[in-house]
């Protein structure tokens, strides 16, 4: 039996996927890939014999037996995901038949499109005294939020929201963050297929004209919602700074009271 790997594919750029990545790609016998979500561009490493399949029209039971029936034919099987195998995937749903298989299964991690969009806007996810907690969430649809998980509990935090799979509900997520003490006028920025050659798209705004903004520009799909108290950072007279570099913080290698 061969060895299932769960590639993260990054967020869209075809060289924003890891080293390690590329590297397990280039010694596939089969790959398995999201094509409504994954660049092709990312294939680029496969051998050209490579049996390689679209798994936007298949269920996971379609999923997880073309999985297994690979793994019985060669050594190396990937299942190429956008973003990061661990978030907002089916990560363990695909893994159990495999361990029940008794087929080894191994994970490679990706770019996370909260990151990239934070890139991709110029923006920091934290800022020293303002903010120093992330939270990756979405907005409850089909699938419900855990008990003590709901949107409006954690927006109430006031820290950085990374907003996933929600942009089709702009204007209640909005609502949700006004509901929950955010200002009417705190930015957004909302990020459209963050670093996918010729089809990023930034868009700024406020919470009161987010949702607007987004129908404007026909975003409606594969998009980032950043909220937080850090954007716009850059254009802010300079706060509080960060005590790592402080000339007066002592650290392993630098003294106290030293510069370098």
């Amino acid at each position: 039996m061969g060895k299932v790997w769960f590639v993260g594919a990054g967020p869209g750029a075809p060289d924003l996927i890891t080293v390690r990545g590329t590297q397990v790609l280039a010694r596939s016998g089969a790959i398995l890939y999201t094509g409504s979500l994954v660049a092709e561009t990312a294939l680029q490493w496969a051998p050209a014999d490579c049996e390689i399949a679209d798994s936007k029209s298949m269920d996971l039971t379609q999923v997880t037996d073309w999985l297994l029936s690979r793994a019985e034919q060669h050594e190396t099987v990937v299942r190429l995901q956008t973003g990061d195998p661990t978030l907002y995937g089916v990560l363990a749903e695909l893994a159990r038949p495999l361990d029940a298989a008794g087929i080894e299964v191994g994970i490679v991690p990706g770019v996370s499109s909260a990151m990239a969009s934070a890139a991709a806007a110029g923006e920091c996810l934290t800022l020293p005294e303002v903010t120093q907690s992330v939270i990756f969430t979405r907005f409850a649809g089909r699938t419900p939020m855990p008990a003590g998980e709901s949107f409006a509990a954690l927006a109430g935090h006031g820290c950085t929201l990374c907003i996933f799979l929600s942009i089709e509900r702009i204007a209640a997520v909005a609502e949700a963050l006004v509901a929950a003490g955010w200002a009417a006028d705190a930015p957004v920025v909302v990020v459209h297929k963050a670093t996918w050659p010729g089809e990023e798209q930034v868009l700024r705004g406020s919470i009161a004209d987010i949702a607007e903004r987004c129908r404007a520009a026909g975003i409606v799909r594969q998009a980032m919602i950043l909220v937080s108290p850090a954007l716009g950072a850059r254009q802010r007279a300079a706060g509080a700074s960060s005590k790592l570099y402080d000339a007066g913080f002592e650290r392993r290698f630098r003294g106290k009271g030293t510069r370098d």
